[in-house]
């Protein structure tokens, strides 16, 4: 995963110190919540304040006894947990945690991917960094956190850094890690300075929260599914909850978007920087021939890294946050886990953007800030300042406004049936036509080449036949349609030839001025908490990009035909043989605008995505009877009629 790492802060005032660390539920407005003369946070306004100094903070480091031994040498694996809290922990002030825990700290090396053209060659290396283990506390939190009275700590996930064990990608060995710094923290764990002297964390309170993108946004999301007590709240962005979907989908292999070849293994190498990491070798190859890239099958190695499962057990409130743009960790990770940590009974919060693997913090900093800063007081302090009782959804358009909702998808949604039937006039009946009234007709057929054309190749060229993919289109829309929620494609076809997959896309028509999911940065710059030599505490905004095309892809999604009945198990496919294949693609939250047209494109092979069968395979799909089905917000049924 390619992680993004957020610039930091900026000077404010610090206000003169008085009173002791107080009991986190007891923190009342206006005043210290101790005894006058001591140490103690100030809380106004239903927030706590920043009267500590990031300048004056203590810094420490300790290595944390786990209860795993993933690098098989005799004695248990340690994680390293990096911490920087205010001087007055020192005297007496207790603070609680906020935590970024990852794999990245100490940087990523340079791993050769797999093939993804059957029978091709090793892929090429991706691009990684590597950073000296010194430059700790990147980003924002202790210039904005500390000063409020809290610890910030960063965390190196086992096998990375100055951790020992093994990286596993999302295994319960890295699980165990980030859940023995919370254990630690809350005197569970043992602790030892580097020079080998025990420590025990004695300023903390005990209440932790973690927040991070990408891996470090997976890691909050598995230590919370242990069910440990004392996390307390977590911001997971951009985080994974099943890895089974972010290198599988539905039986087949996929890759995550911009990291084709990419695998557990070949993660798990990459971030693989403690020393002596050469005893990790047997761990990782046992991953290599584990992770299965011949059939694609969920198994219990997939299902150990699926925390989705396990949301009972999450005490923590969650708020998830996501690119709607996001091709690499995919909608589907942080939407699965938001319906079940809801049906958990978890308390949760939703944001969904228009940026791609992206955290909004430098274009809603101000929002940001306050949503984050009230979920960590509410939680890890016991502030009430009413966060659990704001609309629980944010939701960006694509003009970058912002909406608020009560849930996601918006209450009132409704799936709705819309087939794919064929054109009146020649070519087979293409492109054909998106209708809610079904007209079966004669099979249409297409040619695989999806490896040697893209996606984006093929779905241009809409209102003409194309050897190599089905096309089926709505008329203008007479009015807007609002997609939220996960489409499902449900298609009767048959397939002849070496490559078992299946594509179905949802494809905006129409010229317009859309996000591309990227950022731009501008020249507006923010100042927002403490400065200190070297950071300066400032950042610049930044806004979306924008692109004016003639199309957009809304969502996408791939089944392996062969696990048309369940993603544990492949079953050959008869050549020639109709079946009914069902897929979900991606979540999303997409209004296609009056007079745009939308449009399914059916594809085998999808370049960017799918493994690349040699070219060749025929599908045929029977229109009338095969169809998708669209999350339909409410009043967009007109839509479609």
């Amino acid at each position: 995963m390619k992680r993004f790492i957020t610039a930091g802060a900026a000077a404010v005032a610090v206000a003169t110190l008085t009173a002791l660390a107080p009991d986190a539920g007891a923190a009342t407005p206006d005043r210290p919540s101790g005894p006058s003369g001591k140490p103690s946070i100030q809380v106004r306004g239903g927030e706590t304040q920043p009267v500590f100094s990031r300048a004056d903070a203590v810094t420490q480091t300790v290595n944390i006894e786990t209860a795993v031994d993933s690098d098989h040498d005799g004695k248990r694996d340690t994680v390293q947990l990096r911490i920087m809290r205010p001087k007055e922990t020192d005297q007496g002030l207790r603070v609680p945690t906020i935590m970024e825990p990852s794999p990245y700290w100490a940087g990523i090396l340079d791993v050769p991917n797999h093939p993804v053209d059957i029978g091709g060659v090793r892929g090429l290396a991706t691009t990684r960094f590597q950073r000296n283990l010194a430059e700790i506390f990147p980003g924002y939190y202790d210039n904005y956190f500390l000063p409020r009275g809290y610890a910030v700590a960063d965390l190196d996930s086992l096998g990375t850094g100055g951790s020992t064990g093994c990286p596993t990608s999302g295994a319960r060995n890295e699980q165990a890690g980030a859940k023995a710094a919370v254990d630690w923290l809350n005197g569970r764990a043992r602790g030892w300075a580097p020079d080998g002297t025990p420590v025990k964390a004695d300023w903390s309170t005990g209440n932790v929260g973690m927040i991070g993108q990408s891996y470090d946004g997976t890691l909050p999301n598995m230590a919370a599914a242990t069910g440990v007590e004392g996390l307390k709240a977590i911001v997971p962005i951009a985080g994974i909850s099943n890895w089974y979907d972010y290198y599988r989908d539905n039986g087949g292999v996929i890759a995550p978007g911009g990291f084709q070849g990419e695998d557990l293994d070949v993660l798990a190498k990459a971030v693989l920087t403690r020393k002596d990491p050469e005893v990790c070798k047997k761990v990782i190859d046992d991953i290599e021939a584990r992770q299965d890239r011949e059939t694609g099958d969920y198994s219990r190695f997939w299902d150990e890294r699926n925390y989705v499962k396990d949301a009972r057990k999450v005490r923590a409130a969650v708020m998830v946050v996501h690119g709607l743009n996001d091709w690499n960790v995919k909608t589907e990770q942080s939407v699965r886990w938001w319906n079940a940590l809801k049906q958990a009974g978890v308390p949760r919060k939703l944001w969904l953007h228009q940026a791609n693997h992206a955290t909004p913090f430098r274009w809603r900093i101000d929002e940001w800030l306050r949503q984050t800063h009230h979920w960590f007081d509410r939680y890890l302090y016991g502030i009430r300042n009413g966060i659990e009782n704001e609309p629980k959804v944010d939701i960006e358009r694509p003009d970058g406004s912002w909406e608020t909702a009560k849930d996601w998808p918006l209450p009132g949604t409704r799936t709705v049936p819309i087939s794919l039937n064929a054109g009146s006039g020649g070519s087979g009946g293409q492109p054909g036509v998106l209708s809610p009234l079904p007209r079966p007709g004669a099979a249409q057929s297409f040619v695989d080449a999806g490896r040697t054309r893209t996606a984006e190749q093929l779905l241009v060229g809409e209102d003409k036949a194309d050897p190599n993919r089905l096309a089926y289109l709505t008329g203008p829309l007479s009015r807007p349609l609002r997609l939220d929620g996960i489409a499902k494609a449900d298609i009767r076809a048959s397939l002849s030839g070496q490559s078992p997959f299946l594509t179905a896309l949802l494809v905006d028509y129409g010229t317009d001025t859309r996000p591309t999911g990227d950022r731009i940065t501008t020249t507006d710059k923010v100042c927002y908490g403490q400065g200190v030599p070297g950071d300066d505490g400032c950042t610049f905004r930044q806004e979306l990009a924008t692109q004016t095309a003639p199309y957009k892809i809304i969502t996408r999604g791939w089944l392996d035909a062969r696990n048309r009945t369940s993603i544990s198990r492949s079953e050959p496919l008869k050549p020639g043989k109709t079946y009914t294949f069902r897929w979900d693609m991606q979540p999303t939250d997409y209004t296609v605008k009056a007079g745009h047209r939308l449009g399914v494109i059916v594809l085998s092979t999808d370049y960017d995505y799918t493994l690349r069968y040699p070219a060749g395979t025929t599908v045929a799909v029977q229109p009338g009877v095969s169809r998708v089905w669209l999350p339909v917000a409410p009043g967009g049924d007109a839509a479609l009629k």
